[in-house]
């Protein structure tokens, strides 16, 4: 069962930028059971002491150190080897690793930590480059679980195949005519059935799609086992639904994957009723060491509903908390659903799918506001974007009164330049993914064409026009490790290279702004950056302990970095080598 501590304001040591302890005049919380003299803490046993080659402390005052302390799931000192050892106590852990090198704990501010769980259950289909190796990998899966139940699987990208078609169910037809197939596209906005899984689903050439969906057709107007969106239920609903012991297996292993990467946070996003449920059994009963940060998904055809109370608030210690809502505006790029104020350049005629109503959204934003929650949309393509906007801008007119709402825009992924400046007038965090840059730069200028494709994924924007910025990866859409997205970030390069100099390399970053969008950015998003996203005393001891100084590497090299450690609350959660 892990510990729980309640917080007291007290005044604590901070070992200075130069290492002389100096008293740290500002009050910050640290953990009640410190014994405190005097206004200050008093040296003695700390239960951890990290001597690291360096430390990137993301302290703006203070940003590089040799050591840390931490008690009680706090920090106590920041300084040099020599200083912190007078907190050295019988049963202090002492971790001295002079190759080694830590940041603040890296929080991914987008992600799906069940289904992440769920692909290590299913057939996974990343970086797959050849449809015949798709339906080899679903004959292997369905050898290996024989019965008559669902086969599932993630990650499909036809973009990846020879020509870039969508696919059809007569591929899985020839390797599974009696079983129903259903895999899920890479970017989660498009799933692929076989003609078992349309027949279990009811779904005929006479089937609707709904206003927010599209069924692919072929010539003759039958469906090709491919669900844009919306229509994507017209299938899924025919599958068994999660039980909340599927959740938590999920939530467990996909953990299990998260710390081993380095994260220390995660930002969860869309989260049903079950899940819910089952990350605060995880939460109770201590097994949750991941803090996790969550988004639900309201019910569609009443969002505002969901937040007509106020949210419950976590308790001390609580490592899930429940605070905020996602919404969607629109589709994917990938899937051309992605709305956009102009047709997509390479399928002309197709803006896009509106997948919420601007009226809708307002309405459920005001109510959130009222009630205390934090609203997140997901907006892929320039109109969604700017639709978000606006939908906001109304929302904070009727509801004046709400103080730092911290609206947020998943992705931000194609916008006009002449939009930056409303997201800063608006407070609203750009919430972005930069791994989906170089993942999906094989085919972004083909879809959107010169000049609108300066405005994708363009962070440097939103940076150098003081909108808050927020890092993640959206995994398992893409990969969990945060140091692709860092390499993405600071590159524009994939992991060969190429192109050289970067795609659209105007908008790369630095090393030190990225970081701070995994750690001070993410925390900001969540409302913890009183806790997180920085190591000075009185905050929580998360870090992130890597092989390599990655402002001693090239970007090469950062991408290549090794987790030695993830440490959470002072434990050490996750240790290279040790099970």
């Amino acid at each position: 069962m892990r510990k729980r501590f309640g917080l007291a304001l007290v005044t604590v040591v901070s070992l200075g930028r130069g290492g002389a302890a100096g008293t740290e005049k500002a009050a910050r919380p640290v953990a009640a059971d410190v014994v405190v003299e005097g206004g200050t803490v008093v040296d003695g046993p700390a239960d951890l002491i990290l001597k690291l080659g360096r430390i990137w402390t993301g302290d703006r005052d203070a940003p590089w150190a040799k050591a840390l302390v931490a008690r009680s799931g706090v920090i106590v000192a920041v300084g040099t080897a020599d200083e912190v050892e007078r907190f050295r106590g019988p049963r202090t852990r002492v971790v001295d690793r002079p190759d080694a090198f830590a940041t603040p704990g890296l929080i991914d501010a987008h992600a799906h930590l069940s289904d992440l769980g769920a692909g290590t259950e299913e057939v996974d289909l990343r970086g797959v480059k050849q449809l015949d190796e798709v339906t080899r990998l679903v004959q292997d899966w369905i050898a290996a679980h024989p019965s008559d139940g669902w086969v599932t699987g993630q990650n499909w990208d036809q973009s990846l195949w020879p020509g870039g078609a969508f696919p059809t169910a007569a591929a899985l037809d020839a390797v599974a005519p009696d079983r129903p197939v259903w895999l899920i596209r890479v970017d989660g906005h498009a799933g692929w059935a076989n003609a078992e899984a349309m027949r279990r689903a009811k779904v005929t050439r006479n089937s609707v799609a709904p206003a927010g969906g599209q069924i692919l057709r072929d010539a003759g107007g039958e469906p090709t086992g491919v669900f844009i969106d919306d229509a994507m239920h017209l299938v899924s609903r025919a599958m068994p639904p999660p039980t909340r012991a599927d959740f938590s297996r999920r939530i467990l292993a996909g953990q299990e994957l998260v710390l081993k990467q380095g994260l220390t946070g995660v930002h969860a996003m869309a989260l049903t009723p079950g899940e819910i449920e089952a990350y605060r059994d995880l939460d109770r009963d201590g097994r949750l060491k991941l803090r996790v940060y969550g988004m639900a998904s309201p019910p569609p055809k009443d969002p505002a509903s969901f937040v007509a109370q106020p949210p419950s608030k976590s308790g001390p210690g609580a490592r899930f908390e429940l605070r905020g809502i996602k919404l969607f505006i629109d589709g994917a790029m990938g899937s051309r659903g992605g709305l956009l104020f102009e047709p997509y350049s390479d399928d002309p005629g197709n803006r896009g799918l509106l997948l919420m109503t601007p009226e809708v959204l307002e309405a459920t934003t005001a109510e959130a506001l009222r009630n205390g929650w934090q609203v997140a949309t997901h907006a892929i393509g320039d109109r969604g974007n700017a639709l978000v906007l606006g939908a906001y801008e109304a929302a904070r007119r009727a509801v004046p009164g709400a103080k730092d709402p911290r609206l947020r825009v998943e992705h931000a992924q194609v916008v006009r330049k002449s939009d930056v400046p409303r997201f800063r007038a608006l407070g609203v965090i750009a919430s972005m993914q930069p791994s989906h840059a170089i993942d999906d730069m094989r085919w972004a200028d083909a879809r959107l064409g010169p000049g609108r494709v300066a405005g994708a994924y363009a962070w440097r924007w939103f940076l150098d026009g003081g909108v808050p910025l927020a890092f993640g990866s959206d995994f398992p859409v893409a990969v969990v490790n945060p140091f692709y997205g860092i390499y993405a970030a600071l590159t524009r390069e994939d992991e060969d290279g190429r192109p050289p100099g970067g795609w659209h390399s105007d908008q790369k970053m630095s090393l030190d702004e990225t970081l701070r969008t995994f750690t001070t950015g993410s925390a900001y998003a969540a409302f913890a950056e009183d806790r997180l996203g920085v190591l000075k005393p009185g905050l929580r001891a998360d870090l992130t302990v890597t092989d390599r100084d990655l402002f001693k590497v090239p970007p090469r090299d950062v991408l290549k970095a090794n987790v030695v450690m993830t440490i959470i609350d002072g434990e050490v959660v996750y240790e290279a080598g040790r099970r």
